[in-house]
């Protein structure tokens, strides 16, 4: 990767990440929205069981498949992305498992889950920077508003119980962020200016491919 360069990379890039996610975000989302919201309130979804067994299949995919990536490390910084407290594949497998336990039918992934994955596996290889803000967006995202979701499901069709995936057991949701957050800031400490806009550029994207995973759950 080429070297960063003059005084304005200072600015550690994870704020400019969260600055340019925050001003894609609606009013209704954050009071930092800048844009129309594309999405109904949270508070008036009407999720079903079958819909939330399915974005729990395809979240466990693409989850899965970020954990992956960083696990093979094909490009070689990815494996600072090992092992952050922040992995959501084993709290999904669980939950899978206790809706089996529950009679319910597990479904394979949709097509929404499966182009995402595969999207993932395409930018870990060709494109580093854009696969990195997918990476941040997917974690911390699911941190934020993630947890509102589960919820919002929880109160209204599974008696509030708290599955796993919104589970961190022993762990300081907020020092967990800050620790990833500080990794990432290390990580692309020098990439080029170049290199910080592609990664910028994504995260309009980024919010595509995860609007279309829990779609269902409108």
């Amino acid at each position: 990767m080429a070297a960063a360069v003059s005084g304005e990379e200072a600015k550690p890039f994870m704020v400019e990440m969260r600055e340019e996610a925050m001003r894609l975000h609606s009013k209704d989302q954050s009071w930092e929205g800048k844009v129309q919201a594309l999405e109904p309130p949270i508070a008036t979804w009407k999720p079903t069981l079958e819909a939330y067994i399915q974005f729990f299949v395809d979240s466990k995919l693409v989850f899965g498949t970020l954990e992956a990536v960083v696990d093979r490390a094909v490009v070689p910084w990815y494996a600072e992305l090992r092992n952050t407290g922040l992995e959501r594949s084993e709290a999904l497998k669980k939950d899978l498992e206790w809706f089996r336990q529950e009679g319910h039918t597990i479904p394979e992934p949709s097509p929404a889950g499966i182009t995402f994955a595969s999207y993932l596996e395409e930018l870990s290889e060709n494109a580093p920077p854009a696969f990195v803000c997918h990476f941040y967006n997917a974690y911390f995202g699911h941190a934020a508003g993630g947890r509102n979701i589960g919820k919002m499901v929880a109160e209204k069709i599974l008696d509030n119980k708290e599955m796993e995936f919104y589970k961190w057991e022993g762990y300081d949701i907020p020092q967990l962020l800050q620790d990833v957050r500080g990794k990432l800031n290390q990580v692309t400490s020098c990439w080029s200016r170049e290199e910080k806009d592609r990664c910028l550029e994504e995260i309009e994207k980024s919010f595509v491919y995860s609007r279309n995973i829990r779609r269902c759950l409108i």
